[in-house]
């Protein structure tokens, strides 16, 4: 087997503490604890579980946004954890973060263009007009007129500015994209757009992607494999297919059967003849 693009050994990381003038002490709370995964060249891992489960925090520690409290991570093979802030912008370049809310993560105050190529000056990319071809090219791959970088964030709808979110991070080349609920609160028909859009990403970029979400019909129809979490471990990690079809853990069958769907029911209707509705099922 291939060298994974990202190796994930025995991460734990604790939250709260000794607090500041400002911020009073928490109790540590273990947010992760011992997980272990990888992730191959190309591949779409799709890490699932309830709300609280440390979905998010191993993300952000991948990234180095959280620092671990042990473990390690490895890209490529190469230790990227523990490093320096300096060392750790270098080493993690490669990996870039689509964070859930993606209007959060966009300054209201600049349009859509200043915030793109500012991602790109930071990291000393060309001159000014190749920062603007660059960004007016990267807006037309998402399915985005160039002159939406004249827009600004709030003149956009939740679909297109996931099409930003996914434009800011592709600018910076990455190979691994951590995807933080991508789909989330968009509807059906916007949600599909996405899913195709990220598809066609991965394949004209050569993506890896982290996918993380809880929408358990999304993560189907997305991943090649399914790591499920519970309480900041992982509990189970298969083939999609393997998972959807024989799960072996308890709480990985406790969530398929919980994932609603529609359940088409035959009465009868007032008039005496039969009519049809749905109902929403579980299990």
């Amino acid at each position: 087997m291939t060298q994974p693009i990202l190796e994930v050994t025995d991460l734990s990381v604790l939250l709260g503490g000794s607090g500041s003038w400002f911020r009073p002490t928490v109790e540590r709370t273990r947010a992760v604890n011992r997980v272990s995964l990888s992730i191959q060249q190309g591949e779409i891992l799709a890490l699932v579980g309830e709300s609280g489960s440390g979905k998010t925090t191993i993300g952000r520690t991948i990234l180095g946004l959280q620092r671990e409290t042990s473990g390690e991570v490895r890209l490529d093979g190469a230790v990227v954890s523990g490093l320096a802030p300096r060392q750790a912008r270098a080493r993690r370049r490669d990996i870039q973060y689509v964070h859930q809310d993606a209007a959060a993560a966009l300054d209201p105050w600049w349009s859509i263009g200043a915030t793109l190529r500012e991602g790109l000056r930071i990291h000393g990319t060309g001159p000014a007009a190749e920062r603007h071809a660059r960004v007016d090219a990267m807006l037309t791959a998402v399915g985005l007129d160039p002159e939406a970088g004249r827009g600004f964030p709030h003149e956009f709808s939740g679909g297109q500015l996931r099409r930003v979110a996914l434009a800011r991070m592709l600018l910076l080349r990455p190979r691994l994209l951590i995807l933080d609920e991508p789909t989330s609160g968009l509807d059906m028909s916007v949600q599909a757009t996405v899913l195709n859009l990220l598809l066609d990403l991965r394949r004209m970029f050569g993506l890896t992607y982290l996918f993380i979400s809880h929408d358990l019909s999304v993560v189907q129809r997305l991943s090649d494999r399914v790591a499920i979490m519970l309480r900041g471990e992982i509990v189970e990690c298969a083939p999609t297919e393997q998972v959807f079809a024989a799960p072996q853990h308890p709480y990985t069958r406790t969530l398929l059967q919980a994932a609603p769907r529609l359940d088409r029911r035959v009465g009868p209707a007032n008039d005496g003849h039969e009519a049809q509705s749905c109902k929403i099922c579980f299990g």
